[in-house]
């Protein structure tokens, strides 16, 4: 029994990077010889224990052969004759698969370590296109490390779009990478790999729509509007936003893509098409309800915060209460950065001034203060005390918004 550190522990290691997550791979040992030892097993489509003490995953080194299509058509084979090379060789990427012995000696059969030199994701082995959650784990880690695809590797990866390998994979497995994606320093990265090897249409038909739509160009000196999206969600990151933030970012004017092309670069009406687009997007996927609802609403409302200076107050207390702002001010503060975001992805925007966020953060603030209790304490007409609520919010933030023009 022999206990190597694999995967991405070594690799971050050997990049000077932190290393958050240890795991191990067991070579020459089994199921009831593990759990002799005092480790609890964990895994129910293969053998993985959790150290007794450390509580860190050891997982019994196997082989997979492909039996059926997508990433579960697996069958797994975990037994004492398996060798470290052929568990290593079942891995995506060479970076991936270097194993560090308990000596501290590095195995490295796939010369991982010259490709972590070079800055480029390679594949194992020609079972790379049998998963095809490899296609998006290659994408994102080209969004975290900022490195190359391989020719051949993209070519792979292009094969398994073309063949329909991708359509394969499951909504949990596609959001958790997009998800994990989106929080890289340039998520970018990860929407151009696969748009490079024609997978972004498959996996995110409604982004892939984006790329070659223009825009009026007085508001977008980018003018194409994928584009314009992967400036917004690098900009989301920057800032160092919420997944939630980041996914309205990614997402908010998805209905551009529906726009006829004899009405181009003008896309009146996008908003309610960007959030029929998003609510169909989040069903598919299985997007958790607090980034469906930041997305749907920021698609919705990002061009009324937008002219927050030109709104009266009337208005702005409908915009508001239609995104909830008095019951989910911590949503609404959400909404309000994607809406920044959208402004600020822009050609020569990102160091612009988008007071249209304090502006609206201000009258959420005045409106909130309004007593709608003491308002309602003296009348029992329902329709009478919300008339009189909203008009007491409308003065207040009426003098808000002016205060902030003012600056005072």
């Amino acid at each position: 029994m022999k206990v190597y550190a694999v995967g991405g522990s070594v690799r971050d290691q050997l990049l000077g990077l932190e290393v958050r997550d240890q795991d191990y791979v067991v070579v020459g040992s089994t199921p009831e010889e593990m759990e002799r030892l005092g480790f609890k097993r964990v895994g129910s489509d293969f053998p993985v224990f959790l150290h007794p003490v450390t509580r860190e995953e050891y997982a019994l080194a196997r082989s997979e052969r492909k039996s059926g299509r997508g990433y579960r058509g697996f069958t797994i084979k975990a037994s004492p004759d398996v060798t470290l090379e052929q568990d290593l060789g079942r891995r995506d990427l060479t970076i991936n698969a270097i194993a560090r012995d308990e000596d501290g000696r590095i195995i490295d059969p796939f010369d991982g370590t010259a490709d972590l030199r070079k800055g480029i994701l390679r594949h194992v082995g020609p079972a790379f296109v049998e998963d095809p959650v490899r296609v998006l784990r290659t994408a994102r880690f080209a969004a975290r490390f900022g490195f190359a695809v391989a020719a051949e590797t993209c070519a792979l990866m292009r094969q398994m779009a073309a063949n329909g390998e991708v359509d394969h994979l499951v909504a949990e497995r596609v959001w958790q990478e997009i998800s994990k994606g989106l929080m890289e320093s340039k998520p970018s990265r990860m929407f151009e790999v696969l748009r490079e090897c024609q997978a972004l249409a498959r996996i995110l038909p409604e982004l892939d729509a984006l790329y070659g739509v223009p825009q009026p160009e007085q508001y977008h000196p980018e003018i194409d509007t994928g584009v314009h999206i992967m400036m917004v969600i690098d900009y989301a990151a920057k800032q160092q936003y919420s997944l939630a933030v980041r996914f309205a970012a990614l997402t908010h004017d998805l209905g551009k893509g529906l726009t006829p092309r004899e009405l181009w670069p003008s896309h009146h009406g996008h908003e309610q098409k960007s959030v029929e687009l998003v609510e169909s997007l989040c069903k598919r996927l299985r997007v958790p309800g607090h980034c469906r609802d930041v997305a749907r609403l920021t698609a919705r409302y990002h061009g009324d915060i937008g002219r927050a200076y030109e709104l009266r107050p009337a208005t702005i207390l409908k915009l508001l209460d239609a995104v909830d702002a008095f019951r989910k001010p911590g949503r609404f503060d959400e909404i309000l950065q994607a809406a920044e975001c959208d402004f600020r992805g822009r050609s020569g925007y990102e160091e612009a001034a988008f007071p249209q966020a304090g502006l609206l953060r201000q009258a959420g603030v005045a409106a909130r203060e309004v007593d709608a209790g003491a308002i309602a304490a003296g009348l029992d007409d329902p329709a009478k005390i919300r008339a009189q609520i909203d008009a007491a919010r409308i003065v207040a933030l009426g003098k808000a918004v002016t205060q902030f023009k003012d600056g005072s």
